[in-house]
């Protein structure tokens, strides 16, 4: 009974994880914020959330999924998923580096991994195709507004989980 009890509660978890990354990343597209090479997804500041479980890599997977569906590029669904994927891997693999308690550098693979493949993918899908020069700009681009999002957020996000009973029941 435990074993279906825990599944049940993960199952549940990664799904209310990944509705919430789609409403907010929808909120922040309403604002033009969400798509292209300037991105402030204020549903990027939950990519911390795989530092407190596991249950947010498949959330904000499927969760970035379904927001980019509203894109209008196919290739968003697939290469801005990936992304997510890896970056919360990622940020999974970081969950233990912390100081008083936070995660500091689980936001790191969110802006690095967003950076290089949504940056190398406006690149690609521009009319003069790839060139060093823009992919630079690019990266730079999106890997600041990540920055932002995932550290101006995302850290007081975790605090706040952290110093949180009701949250540090739902997440530990």
């Amino acid at each position: 009974m435990q074993k279906q009890t825990n599944r049940a509660r993960f199952l549940a978890l990664s799904a209310m994880i990944a509705a919430l990354y789609t409403v907010l990343t929808l909120l922040a597209a309403l604002w033009g914020l969400a798509y292209g090479p300037v991105q402030f997804r204020f549903s990027e500041a939950l990519t911390i959330l795989p530092a407190f479980t596991f249950a947010a890599v498949p959330g904000l997977t499927v969760g970035c999924f379904l927001s980019n569906l509203f894109s209008g590029y196919s290739t968003d669904m697939v290469v801005g998923t990936a992304a997510s994927l890896i970056a919360a891997l990622g940020t999974y693999a970081l969950r233990n580096i912390r100081w008083r308690g936070i995660p500091v550098l689980a936001p790191l693979p969110p802006v690095l991994v967003n950076a290089v493949f949504i940056g190398a993918e406006i690149v690609v899908l521009s009319p003069g195709g790839f060139a060093w020069a823009e992919f630079l700009t690019q990266a730079i681009s999106v890997g600041l507004g990540q920055l932002v999002v995932c550290y101006g957020l995302g850290l007081p996000l975790a605090a706040w989980i952290r110093s949180t009973k009701v949250m540090k029941k739902l997440f530990y």
